[in-house]
């Protein structure tokens, strides 16, 4: 199997959801917490591109985050199993991950903020959720299993790779291929440039203003969630939606345009396929194309061609 580089790529993860449901619900709480973390201290972007992280090497990375006149950064390491809080200034200190209450996590987690001198105060429960637990208090989610993650994050580094090449083919408005800890999704959104509608909100233990602010512009947007299937899905979907949306032709035929508004795509279905870039690339082609004809954005304008700077002689 190859890659869109030409190189030798490994096999997508397959696992299902229902094996390790404990611990992604678990590792979901731990990434709100460096989340609100990042979003203690980060400046304000627009669509809160301020407060997600990013797929790294390792895992999950917050990037670096201005504090006083240095920085720091927060990662999740998925191959040696630990969350590293680094300093610009040289410091550090490791939080192990492993089989521990969110509250356990919660607690060491500040602890190491504390002992950097990095001060933070966070709003202490999560949101998109129901119940909603303060992290303090919750001894519910305790779960851990190094394989179940090590393969989750095979399909974050898999998604991820995807994505970020279907974004260079859109020049107009675009946000970075980013994890969003409230669903606990990759998510990818292209901009028409034009306003929306106020959403009318509606995700458990998250206020109105909050999706207002997401979707203040008009957008078709993509992603992989680990939810929604027997092993994950894919997702694509416009808001506002366009008259004539859900029943716009969509590749691959395994598809479908499902009650939640979105169009979905099993995890499996481009896992097992002999050429899952490709089959997944269609399917976010596809979507877009529905959202961009049919909402009438300017496509002349905000695409070009993917690989117009492969040959510049730099």
């Amino acid at each position: 199997m190859t890659g869109h580089g030409g190189e030798q790529v490994a096999a997508w993860p397959r696992f299902r959801l229902a094996d390790w449901a404990d611990v992604r619900d678990t590792v979901h709480m731990w990434t709100q917490i460096i989340g609100k973390i990042r979003m203690a201290h980060a400046p304000a972007l627009n669509h809160w591109w301020h407060i997600t992280l990013y797929v790294s090497p390792r895992g999950l990375t917050t990037g670096s985050i201005p504090y006083r006149d240095g920085a720091f950064d927060i990662e999740f390491d998925f191959v040696d199993h630990q969350l590293h809080i680094r300093t610009s200034d040289g410091r550090r200190r490791h939080v192990a991950l492993g089989p521990k209450p969110v509250a356990q996590f919660y607690t060491e987690t500040m602890a190491a903020l504390g002992e950097l001198d990095i001060q933070t105060r966070i709003h202490a429960a999560p949101n998109e959720v129901e119940p909603a637990i303060p992290f303090a208090e919750d001894y519910v989610h305790a779960s851990y299993d190094p394989p179940a993650v090590e393969l989750f994050w095979g399909q974050l580094l898999r998604a991820n790779r995807v994505l970020s090449a279907f974004r260079s083919g859109f020049v107009g408005k675009a946000s970075p291929v980013h994890f969003f800890w409230g669903g606990m999704d990759l998510a990818y959104t292209r901009f028409s440039g034009r306003t929306a509608p106020p959403h009318p909100g509606g995700a458990p233990n998250c206020p109105p203003s909050v999706m207002r602010e997401a979707y203040s512009h008009e957008v078709a947007s993509c992603g992989f969630w680990p939810g929604g299937g027997a092993e994950g899905a894919f997702y694509a979907y416009a808001y506002p939606e366009p008259p004539g949306y859900p029943e716009y032709p969509i590749r691959p035929a395994e598809a479908c345009y499902s009650s939640t508004g979105e169009f979905v795509l099993p995890y499996e279905v481009v896992a097992t396929a002999p050429d899952p870039d490709r089959v997944l690339t269609e399917f976010l082609q596809t979507t877009y194309t529905a959202a961009a004809e049919l909402a009438g954005w300017d496509r002349a304008a905000l695409e070009a061609d993917p690989h117009r700077l492969d040959r510049q002689g730099l």
